[in-house]
C-alpha cells in the first residue's frame, strides 16, 4: 500500500509539470508570429493564439523562468527577431514594402530650411542648408506594442529596409556629408528617415533690380526610377505652417531674409512616364543696406565731386585733370559691379544703368570741359600775337623818336658853330629847327594814339571768347544739374515700381 501511494504521488506531480511546459513552448511561439499578416498564418490560426495567450494569463507563474520570458519581450533583441531583421533578410530590402503591386507607395516628405549659406549671382548658384524628413508605409512590418512592454517604435540601419530612391532635380553636386545610417520603424507599420543636406542646387537669379531684388529658388524632390504608379509624393502640411518652421529654425541667412517657404505637388511628364514631384519654392529678399553704403552712395558722391569742379577756374589744367580722375574712379566701381552681377542676365539691372548714365554725364561734363579750354586757349593765342606786334610798333616808335631827337639837335650844333658870328642869323636858324621838331613831336603823338585806339580795339576783341566761355558754363550747369537730378528720380520710381521677370 504504501509503495503504492508513493507511486501514485510521482505520477500526480509529472502531469502538473507536463502543461507548465507545452504552455511556455506556446509563449515562445508566439514571439515569432506575424501580427500584420506578412506570414502564412490563417485568421483562425491568430484567433487560436489569442484564445490561448488569454489562457496562459490566467495561468499562475511557477518559479523564475516566466519571468525570464517576459522580460526577453521587452528588449529590442526580443522585437528584431520578431520581425526577422537581419542583413541577410532580402525580403526587406528587394522591392517596394506593399502587399499588391498595383497599389503605389505614398511617400510623405516635408523640408525645412534650416540656414542660406550662399547665394552666388554670377555661378547662379542656392546654397541651402535643409532638413529632409520622409515617412512611408511599410505593409511587411509591424507589432503590437503590448506584446513587447508598450515598445512603439525602434531604430535600425537604413541598410535593413527598402528606401525611396529621392532625388532633387536642381542639385549639381552631391552632398559631401555622409548620409543618416538609421530610420524609425513604427510599430503601426510607418517607416521614418530623417536626414540633413547642404545643396548645391541652381537658381536662376534674377538682378534686374539689384540690390532691392527678391529670388525665388525651388528645391524638386522626385523618384529615379519609379513612376507615379509606383510612388506618389505628399506633402503632409500646408505652406504657411512649412514657413513657420523654417522661420522658427533657420540659424543663418546670409545676406537675404526669408519670406516664405510653399510645398507644391506636381506630375512631371518630361522623360515619357509620370513622375510624381514635390516642388519647395523658396522666396527670400535680400538686405540691401550694405550695397546702398559701399556702392550707391559713393558713386553719387562722385558725381557730387563732377558738380564741385565746375568752381576750379578753367584758365589752368587743374579741372581737366580733376574731371578725369573721378571719371576713372566711376570705371572701377563699375569693375566691381561687373564681378557681382552674372553676365547671363536677360535684362540689363538698373544699377548698371544706374552707374553708366552718371558716367555718362560725367563724360559729357569732362567733353565741356574740354570745349572751354579750347575756346580759352585760342583767346589766349590771340592776345599773345597783339602783345608781339604792340611790343614791337613801341620799339618801331622809341627808335624813331631817339633817331629824331639826335637828328634836331645837331642841326641846331652846326647851326650855332656856322654863323656864330651873325647873331641874327642864328636866332632864325634855330626857330626854324625848333619848328621841325615839333612837328615830329606832334606826328609821333598822332601815332602812339592810333596804335593805342588799335590796342583797345584789339583787347575788345580778345575779351570775345572769355565772355563765350563763360555763358557756356553757366547754361551747361543749370542743364547738367536739370538733367541729373531728373535721371536720379527715374531710377528710383524703377527700383520702386519694376518688378523681377
Amino acid at each position: 500500500m504504501l509503495v503504492g501511494l508513493i507511486f501514485l504521488l510521482l505520477l500526480t506531480g509529472g502531469n502538473t509539470e507536463q502543461p507548465t511546459s507545452h504552455d511556455d513552448q506556446q509563449v515562445l511561439n508566439q514571439n515569432f508570429t506575424d501580427i500584420t499578416g506578412g506570414n502564412t498564418s490563417s485568421l483562425e490560426e491568430r484567433g487560436h493564439t489569442d484564445h490561448q495567450k488569454e489562457e496562459d494569463k490566467k495561468k499562475p507563474v511557477i518559479g523564475t523562468t516566466q519571468v525570464t520570458r517576459v522580460n526577453e519581450n521587452c528588449s529590442y533583441e526580443a522585437l528584431l527577431q520578431h520581425l526577422n531583421l537581419n542583413k541577410n533578410n532580402e525580403m526587406y530590402t528587394r522591392s517596394r514594402p506593399v502587399r499588391s503591386p498595383k497599389r503605389p507607395t505614398i511617400v510623405y516628405l516635408k523640408m525645412v530650411l534650416y540656414a542660406i549659406l550662399d547665394v552666388r549671382e554670377t555661378d547662379q548658384t542656392f546654397i541651402p542648408y535643409v532638413w529632409i524628413y520622409t515617412k512611408w508605409l511599410n505593409d511587411h512590418i509591424g507589432w503590437t506594442p503590448d506584446d513587447f512592454c508598450g515598445l512603439k517604435q525602434i531604430i535600425v540601419p537604413t541598410e535593413l529596409l527598402w528606401k525611396p530612391d529621392l532625388t532633387i532635380e536642381e542639385m549639381t553636386e552631391k552632398d559631401k556629408a555622409p548620409p543618416s545610417p538609421f530610420l524609425t520603424i513604427n510599430h503601426d507599420g510607418f517607416v521614418e528617415l530623417r536626414n540633413d543636406q547642404v545643396l548645391t542646387s541652381t537658381c536662376r537669379m534674377q538682378v534686374y533690380k539689384f540690390p532691392f531684388d527678391t529670388q525665388t529658388c525651388t528645391l524638386s524632390f522626385k523618384s529615379i526610377t519609379h513612376s507615379w504608379q509606383e510612388i506618389q509624393l505628399q506633402t503632409p502640411h500646408n505652406a504657411s505652417k512649412i514657413t513657420e518652421w523654417s522661420r522658427q529654425v533657420i540659424r543663418k541667412q546670409y545676406e537675404w531674409d526669408l519670406i516664405n517657404v510653399t510645398a507644391d505637388n506636381k506630375i512631371d511628364t518630361s522623360f515619357g512616364f509620370k513622375q510624381s514631384i514635390v516642388v519647395y519654392t523658396i522666396t527670400m529678399t535680400r538686405r540691401s543696406a550694405l550695397y546702398i553704403i559701399n556702392f550707391i552712395i559713393p558713386v553719387l558722391f562722385l558725381l557730387c565731386l563732377d558738380f564741385a569742379s565746375f568752381l576750379i577756374s578753367d584758365t589752368g589744367g587743374e579741372k581737366l585733370s580733376f574731371k578725369i580722375t573721378v571719371l576713372l574712379a566711376v570705371t572701377v566701381m563699375q569693375l566691381i559691379l561687373n564681378e557681382i552681377l552674372p553676365s547671363s542676365s536677360g535684362r540689363i539691372p538698373l544699377v548698371a544703368v544706374y552707374c553708366i548714365g552718371i558716367f555718362a554725364l560725367m563724360l559729357i561734363s569732362l567733353l565741356e570741359t574740354i570745349v572751354v579750354m579750347h575756346l580759352l586757349g585760342k583767346d589766349s593765342e590771340t592776345q599773345d600775337n597783339e602783345t608781339d606786334k604792340e611790343q614791337s610798333l613801341s620799339e618801331d616808335c622809341a627808335d624813331r623818336l631817339e633817331m629824331k631827337k639826335w637828328t634836331g639837335c645837331k642841326c641846331v650844333g652846326d647851326a650855332d658853330a656856322e654863323v656864330l658870328p651873325d647873331k641874327e642869323g642864328s636866332s632864325s636858324q634855330l626857330s626854324h629847327a625848333l619848328e621841325k621838331v615839333s612837328g615830329d613831336l606832334r606826328k609821333m603823338e598822332k601815332t602812339m594814339s592810333l596804335v593805342s585806339d588799335s590796342s583797345r580795339r584789339d583787347e575788345k576783341k580778345c575779351s570775345y571768347w572769355t565772355r563765350v566761355t563763360k555763358t557756356i558754363n553757366k547754361v551747361f550747369f543749370v542743364c547738367y544739374l536739370t538733367v541729373t537730378v531728373l535721371f536720379l528720380i527715374f531710377m528710383s520710381s524703377l527700383w520702386s515700381t519694376a518688378e523681377d521677370n
